[in-house]
Parts: structure tokens; C-alpha cells; sequence
């Protein structure tokens, strides 16, 4: 026997295969296209000119091991489908008289040949792209352009490294699945799952309560802090429940539909409810990936478009002033010291302090019960607990606010930034106080008016009430320090002048010995542009990745589909069934299968809308109209090429059935 039999007949099995394996390999160069460019990104020099690269480089790192991991499932998903409908044709093989190990050697040829141009065409496409994808990720963070062109070596090596590990995983998964089954399961394995599936209330019930535990997370988490630990708890639970109803829930409604004789005896409800019965167990993994797929992809896209596009809501949210002077137990000696140095460096930058916001406070973080406040000793609490505390004095706040107030020991004024105090009276651990107003608005901002947790500010009458407050939780004599001071304003001068403020004020900080800093807008613009542009970058990346997956998996679904139903149609136009009357039923069957994860993907992003805008807030995104637009935004753009595939595959799909 020649040599090169076995890989000339693995070549032709391509060939004669291309409906299934020219879709497979294109994703794959896809696959190893992106994987090599995110690692390329993460080693090229060019990102080592940014201020924050380090930040950027972690985040591009990120992507690549999501982009990895998602590869290694994805490609071992898609391959159990090739080996699937190659079953048949293997069978054949071995009952004309081919042993098993020469079978395994076709197969290893055919991953071989799949490998070597799925590997060298994707990095050799990457490294063209390359260059386009840094300028593109320079363009979204606003850096200057760098010329210049490189090939990281350990980025070429990872994407080899990796994707020929999953080829090598797949094909020892497909030579075990042959060489396990006998010839008469070979030529039924196209075939396996055509028996009716049984109604499974138990996974239809467990499915229906984790997507209600999971929707019940996300709209009943208040705390930024919370939804960050809670959001993926969630999301497990939405995806096992996903799962179990695609696969239990949807064969229990198909089956409630079947008992409705006025619907199921119709032509196009008749040939489409009984036949996706009889596959919905192979049909369910697939429309639970697609509809997973899909919300992640508007999830995604939303986020970080909305994140992008509000960099200076977010920008305003985290510097509500231009230049923000933050000083911690400061005297008031050193206050005045301050206050002379940043009136007199204002005045040297030739430039005007306009919207001054400048208090005396001091900040205690407790945990609330109720109206209770006290320090945590025990060491457990949730993050639900957490809340910080800020006090003033009735003079200072007087002096903040051109007012007049006067407060006796055992009255406050309370502003909530964040959370909730029922009632009108404050307990701090047996020191209590009597709310005499709430006030609707304070001029406090810096950081605390973005904390993560529940925070009040607490006006009382005097010091020595602050001090009392503080022996009463602590436990101590009420030797609590000095208060911290914080002055921030805008300023006339532009960009450049705002940085050279900022570092000048750091400097005169750094000579008083006082532990503060100073901070503003314009310094840190451009790492908030690195930060928030790679983000965005990594969203688009993903979001592509993602949607390559849907469309594969969409088609191969399809394809499988119109060959399980290409007999079955055949034999109702031979008893009398019309090829209008089949389209018409192959419409309704499509059009059903497909928009079902689509909008099943929508109802999920409309519940996790609430907890998404409490994660957003840790990014200093506040402004959810501007997230609702984006997320709309995405709906119906993802919702118009989700269509234009439905288009396609209902054409092919028609084609292999009639």
C-alpha cells in the first residue's frame, strides 16, 4: 500500500466534506487569528509606552486566557458535531474490511492537515492584522501613535502551543469515540436521539428554580460591593437554568402545545412541534450555547460601549472637582498652611479656583444595622453591612454652606449618599441622636460621593459630641485624631496647567510632612483612557469571538437538522404534502428554534439590567439612561444580524430538505 494513501484519502474526505469542515476551519483560523493578536498585545513593546501599560497589559491578558479557554470548548463542541456526521462514513470503512487503527490514521491526517492550516494561516493573518489591531487599541485609548512593527515570539508560541493541544485533545477524543463503538453503532450515529425524550419535571423544575433564585439576585442586590460577589452566582444559576429548560422545560411546553388539538393538527404546527420533540434532547445544548452566547455578546458590547462612550460622566463622577486636595489627620494649624499654599500656587498658574468645595470631617466605618452603628469586632460581616460614617461639625457645615444651623448634643442633620437609616434616631452603640432634618443636598463630594457601600453624612454641634461618638463604638477614651481636610475646585487654566497644579500641590504636601495627596481629571485622563479604551477593545474582541461561536453553531445546527429531515419530507410530499405546505412547516419549525435563544437572551439582560448599573458604579459609571441607550442599542443591532443568519440558514436548510 502506497505511502501516501492515507493522507490522500483524508484530504478527499475534506473535500467531499467541505459543507462541514470549510465552516470548522475558518473559525479555527479565526480562533488562533484572535488569540494571536490579544497575546500580541500583551507582549508587543508598543504598550510598554503608555503610563498605565501595566493595567492595560493585565487586562489584554485577561483576553487572552478568556479567549483560550473559550476556544478549547468551542472547538471541542464543534468537533463532536464533525465526528457526528462522519460516524456513518467510518462504519462503512470498517465493515468493508479497514481496521480500526487505519481508520485512526485517516483521522489523525485529517487533523493534521486541519491543524497545520488553521494554525499557520490564523497567525500568519494575525501578524498582517497585527499592526492594525494596536493602532486601532491606541485609537480607542487616545495615545499617540507609535510607528514601528515587531512579532513577539512568545506570542507566536502560545497560539502554536495551545492550538495544537486542543487539535491533538479532539482528535484523541475522536479516535476513542470509533474505536469504542461497533461498526452497527457507527452507521446509527447520525441517527442517535431520534426517540421520543421523556418529560423531565424534576430538571424542569430545578431549572425553572435557579433562574428564579438567579433573577431574584439580580434585582433584589443594592450594594455595588454585593453585586460584585453576587453577580456570578448568579450567573451560574441563570446558565444551569438555561440549560435545564432548553432541555426539560422546552420538550414539557412542546408536548402541553401537541395535547392542544386546535394547534398541533395544522400543517406547519404538526411537522414542527413533532419534530423538534423528537430531537429537542440534541437540540437543547445547542439552543442553550446560542442563547448563552448571545447574552453575552449584548452584555458585553453594552457595558463597554457605554463605558467608553461616558468616559467623562466617569471622569466627572470620580474628580467632581479639577484639582482635589485630600488631607488625613491634619490640625488646624496645617489647614491654614494649606490653604495659604494652594491659594498662592493657584495664583502662581496664573489661573482662577471657581466652585470651591472645602471641609473639616472625619470618617468612621462602621456596620449598620438598621438606625444601629457600631465597629466591627467580630471580623464577619457582609459587605451589605458596611457603612461609612462622615462627620461634621455644625460650623463647619455652616461655613460650607453660607447657613445658620444650630444643633444641641443630642441632634444631627442627616444626608444619605448611599443607603437607608429608618426612622429618626441614630444609635452609635448606646449614644444616641435625634434626626432634626434630612437635608436633600451638601456640598461633600470627593471620594466618599462614589463609595462602593452605604455611607450618611452626620452633621452634630460640636467636637466634643464627635468625640463622644467615637468613645461610645470604640470602646477607647475618644482619642480619634485630627480630622481630615479636603478642598477641591475647578480651575480656568487648561490641561497642561491643571497637571503642573497637580504635581506642584503633591510636592508642597510631600514638604509639610502630611499624609494626603492631591489629585484631578486631567492627570489621571489618561489612564482612565487606557484603562476604559482596553476595556472596550476587550469587549469588541470577545463580542466577535462570540458571535463567530453563535453563527457556527447556528449553522452545523442547521445542517444537522436539514439532514435528520430531508427523509422525513421526502416521505409527506410522497403522501401528498405540497412543497408550499413543507416550506410553510419549515418556516414555522426555523422561526421557532431560532428566535427562541434571542429572546430568551433579552428577558435575561432585562432582569440583569439592575445589578449590571450596581457594577458599572464601581467604574464610577453612574449614568444609567446612558447604559439603557447602549444596551437598547445592542438589542437591535445584535437582533438585525441574529435575523440576517436566520435568513441564510432557513435558505440552506430549505436547499438539503427539498
Amino acid at each position: 500500500m502506497s505511502k501516501l494513501f492515507y493522507p490522500k484519502l483524508a484530504v478527499n474526505n475534506i473535500k467531499k466534506n467541505s459543507k462541514t469542515y470549510i465552516p470548522y476551519i475558518l473559525t479555527c483560523i479565526g480562533a488562533v487569528m484572535m488569540f494571536y493578536n490579544m497575546c500580541f498585545l500583551a507582549e508587543v513593546n508598543d504598550i510598554g509606552y503608555l503610563s498605565d501599560s501595566t493595567s492595560l497589559r493585565q487586562i489584554l491578558f485577561f483576553g487572552a486566557v478568556v479567549i483560550g479557554i473559550f476556544s478549547f470548548i468551542f472547538l471541542f463542541y464543534t468537533n463532536s458535531f464533525l465526528v457526528k456526521k462522519r460516524k456513518k462514513e467510518f462504519g462503512l470503512f470498517n465493515i468493508l474490511g479497514m481496521e480500526k487503527k487505519h481508520i485512526a490514521k485517516i483521522m489523525f491526517f485529517e487533523t493534521l492537515f486541519t491543524s497545520l492550516v488553521s494554525i499557520v494561516i490564523g497567525i500568519l493573518t494575525g501578524i498582517l492584522l497585527s499592526k492594525l489591531m494596536v493602532l486601532l487599541l491606541f485609537r480607542l485609548i487616545s495615545f499617540k501613535i507609535v510607528f514601528g512593527f515587531e512579532i513577539p515570539i512568545k506570542a507566536v508560541l502560545y497560539a502554536i502551543f495551545l492550538f495544537a493541544g486542543i487539535f491533538t485533545i479532539n482528535l484523541v477524543n475522536n479516535i476513542r469515540q470509533v474505536h469504542l463503538s461497533k461498526p452497527i453503532e457507527l452507521l446509527k450515529g447520525s441517527n442517535v436521539g431520534e426517540k421520543e425524550p421523556k418529560t423531565k419535571w424534576l430538571m424542569a423544575t430545578i431549572g425553572a428554580l435557579c433562574l428564579g433564585y438567579g433573577y431574584y439576585i439580580a434585582l433584589t442586590t443594592e450594594s455595588p460591593l454585593a453585586a460584585l460577589s453576587l453577580f456570578f452566582i448568579a450567573v451560574i444559576l441563570v446558565i444551569t437554568g438555561t440549560y435545564c429548560l432548553f432541555a426539560a422545560g422546552s420538550i414539557a411546553v412542546l408536548k402541553i402545545l401537541r395535547r392542544n388539538k386546535k394547534y398541533y393538527y395544522k400543517a406547519k404546527h404538526f411537522i414542527s412541534i413533532s419534530g423538534m420533540i423528537y430531537r429537542m434532547k440534541q437540540n437543547a445544548a445547542g439552543l442553550a450555547n446560542i442563547c448563552i452566547l448571545s447574552t453575552a455578546v449584548i452584555v458585553m458590547l453594552s457595558t463597554t460601549v457605554s463605558l467608553y462612550v461616558g468616559m467623562e460622566d466617569v471622569l466627572r463622577t470620580r474628580y467632581p472637582r479639577n484639582i482635589i486636595v485630600s488631607v488625613y489627620n491634619v490640625s488646624d494649624e496645617d489647614a491654614e498652611k494649606l490653604d495659604a499654599i494652594i491659594k498662592e500656587q493657584t495664583e502662581k498658574a496664573n489661573t482662577v479656583q471657581k466652585n470651591v468645595a472645602r471641609y473639616r470631617s472625619i470618617y468612621f466605618n462602621t456596620i449598620q444595622n438598621g438606625a444601629s452603628f457600631t465597629l466591627n469586632r467580630s471580623g464577619s460581616y457582609s459587605s451589605q453591612d458596611i457603612a461609612a460614617v462622615i462627620f461634621m461639625t455644625a460650623d463647619d457645615y455652616n461655613e460650607m454652606e453660607n447657613k445658620s444651623i444650630s444643633l444641641s448634643k443630642d441632634e444631627a442633620l442627616l444626608y444619605t449618599l448611599k443607603g437607608n437609616i429608618p426612622g429618626d434616631t441614630l444609635d452609635f452603640d448606646g449614644f444616641k441622636l435625634t434626626v432634626k432634618e434630612r437635608l436633600d443636598s451638601i456640598n461633600i463630594e470627593a471620594k466618599v460621593s462614589s463609595v462602593l457601600f452605604n455611607s450618611y453624612c452626620i452633621i452634630v454641634d460640636d467636637m466634643d459630641t464627635i468625640r463622644q461618638i467615637y468613645a461610645s463604638i470604640s470602646g477607647t477614651d475618644g482619642n480619634m485624631g485630627e480630622r481630615s481636610y479636603y478642598y477641591g475646585f475647578d480651575v480656568t487654566g487648561d490641561r497642561h496647567v491643571q497637571i503642573n497644579l497637580v504635581r506642584v500641590l503633591n510636592e508642597e504636601l510631600n514638604k509639610l510632612n502630611l499624609d494626603g495627596y492631591t489629585e484631578g481629571s486631567e492627570i489621571s485622563r489618561e489612564s482612565f483612557y487606557t484603562l476604559y479604551g482596553g476595556l472596550f477593545f476587550l469587549g469588541l474582541f470577545l463580542g466577535l469571538l462570540f458571535i463567530m461561536a453563535t453563527v457556527l453553531i447556528i449553522y452545523y445546527k442547521q445542517i444537522a437538522e436539514g439532514f435528520d429531515d430531508k427523509q422525513r419530507y421526502e416521505i409527506m410530499q410522497k403522501v401528498g404534502m405540497s412543497l408550499r405546505e413543507v416550506k410553510k412547516a419549515i418556516h414555522s419549525q426555523i422561526l421557532t428554534v431560532f428566535f427562541l435563544p434571542l429572546v430568551a437572551a433579552v428577558i435575561h439582560i432585562a432582569f440583569a439590567f439592575k445589578v449590571i448599573t450596581k457594577m458599572l458604579a464601581i467604574f464610577n459609571l453612574t449614568n444609567i439612561p446612558l447604559f439603557a441607550v447602549c444596551t437598547a442599542i445592542t438589542i437591535i443591532v445584535f437582533a438585525v444580524f441574529y435575523t440576517a443568519v436566520y435568513m441564510l440558514t432557513a435558505r440552506t436548510y430549505y436547499k438539503i430538505v427539498s
